[in-house]
């Protein structure tokens, strides 16, 4: 199931997208789209509705360096342990919304990922009860200042900015993440081509690593990192991340 959250004539809900192309509909979710969704009978077609991130979660748990050849590509090792950081909720953004570049960088960067959304309130679960606790998966940008990270030596600045987290299109809850086709596109041409099958900490693990430190709450994300080819964008251009079986999220670049 495709689950998403929608902009409509009558206000914002959540929903679930039947259907593909011009023929696509999305069916209105009451209240929340965990557990058994409870539909309210309410339909539109998906071109006459505006997607919106598809989920806003108390926090965004991103995962660095979890790709060998993008650790390489600036000179890391992979951890043993996974490397986790914090994005603020007010960091994410749906499809369509600009990334807008903040005027204290001069380096701004994409960085397409793979997002595990939790369904369910966890703390301490064991890798085998991971996929249990996981609502589905979604396409994310872990936009990153990149000349701040380095400077910092900490990244919250580097990754807090107010639409650094991208999100969407929806949420795919039935799909198998473990080898996954990822691509990210700036206006049309490829920068990031890589599967899912290279990330080093596999999700039951990141899962079960995260939920060690912190409770982790239906609507959580975890970012788990993206693979070599990061760099940098401009006001005006397009950056396009696509996951095989998920769907493609897109963003204009534009200045804060």
């Amino acid at each position: 199931m495709r689950l998403a959250r929608v902009a409509h004539s009558g206000g914002v809900a959540f929903a679930a997208v039947e259907g593909d192309g011009p023929d696509a509909q999305v069916l209105e979710i009451a209240e929340h789209p965990f557990g058994q969704p409870n539909f309210t009978g309410k339909r539109w077609p998906l071109a006459d509705v505006r997607l919106l991130a598809p989920i806003l979660p108390t926090k965004v748990v991103a995962v660095g360096r979890n790709y060998a050849a993008h650790a390489g590509e600036f000179g890391n090792e992979v951890p043993a342990e996974p490397m986790i950081f914090l994005k603020p909720s007010t960091s994410v953004t749906g499809p369509n919304a600009a990334i807008k570049l903040p005027p204290s960088s001069n380096r701004v960067d994409f960085e397409g990922e793979l997002a595990v959304v939790i369904g369910q309130p966890v703390r301490n679960v064991t890798a085998a009860q991971a996929p249990g606790a996981i609502l589905g998966y979604t396409v994310a940008n872990d936009v990153t200042a990149r000349d701040q990270q380095k400077a910092d030596g900490q990244w919250g600045r580097a990754k807090g900015y107010d639409s650094f987290c991208p999100l969407g299109p929806w949420i795919e809850t039935a799909v198998d993440p473990s080898d996954l086709a990822l691509r990210t596109e700036l206006d049309g041409e490829v920068r990031q081509d890589a599967r899912t099958s290279a990330i080093v900490h596999k999700i039951p693990e990141l899962v079960e690593f995260v939920s060690g430190v912190m409770t982790l709450l239906p609507g959580d994300v975890i970012l788990t990192g993206t693979p070599e080819g990061v760099g940098p964008m401009a006001v005006g251009q397009t950056v396009s991340v696509t996951i095989e079986g998920i769907g493609t999220l897109s963003n204009p670049v534009g200045a804060a």
